[in-house]
């Protein structure tokens, strides 16, 4: 198992934001309870390094998205609230790369590796993963640290939140990411 360096590793916190909260009171299925648990600690982890954040929000382009920057479900969760010095990037589509700065920041910063998390799994955690790959960083997708919900194919079937996720990681496992968890990353990211 090969260390992080804290100078050239970012965690890079997706779209853990309120309007989640609306889903859930729902009774929309979801997988992984604890994810906004492991987020925090990762946080806490990076902070303490100290290692570079990132926090990226959605914001939606209609009223009718709860993502929208005038809707409660825009604001990030308390437990992730950002500090000053923590950049927060908005992006309107599903990758972070696209319409931010964010490519730009990690270069100017000689950020490599980047420890990603947040919401949904087959989202844009995903879409922002692959072109983290893509783009030639070391992406390192916290299995533990993210989730997604229950949805319903084009076709009819109904695909449970776990196997959507499970999937998910199996698409972008070694091609774009090595899939990790929250408790190899701690043991992992080295002080500076």
């Amino acid at each position: 198992m090969t260390s992080l360096d804290a100078q050239t590793t970012a965690l890079i916190i997706v779209d853990v934001q309120k309007a989640f909260d609306a889903w859930d009171a729902q009774g929309v299925r979801r997988n992984n309870p604890d994810a906004l648990a492991r987020i925090v600690e990762l946080l806490a982890l990076f902070r303490n390094r100290p290692a570079p954040i990132f926090h990226i929000r959605h914001a939606g382009q209609t009223l009718a998205s709860r993502f929208h920057p005038d809707l409660p479900g825009h604001q990030v969760k308390d437990e992730v609230r950002e500090r000053q010095d923590e950049p927060v990037l908005i992006k309107s589509v599903n990758s972070a790369f696209i319409g931010t700065d964010l490519e730009a920041r990690l270069r100017a910063g000689g950020i490599r590796s980047l420890v990603i998390v947040g919401a949904t799994t087959n989202h844009c955690v995903e879409t922002t993963t692959r072109m983290a790959g893509n783009l030639g960083f070391d992406a390192k997708l916290v299995r533990d640290a993210t989730w997604t919900y229950d949805r319903t194919g084009p076709d009819g079937d109904h695909h449970a939140a776990e196997e959507i996720h499970a999937m998910t990681l199996a698409n972008l496992s070694e091609e774009f990411a090595e899939i990790v968890t929250a408790a190899e990353i701690a043991a992992r990211l080295g002080g500076r």
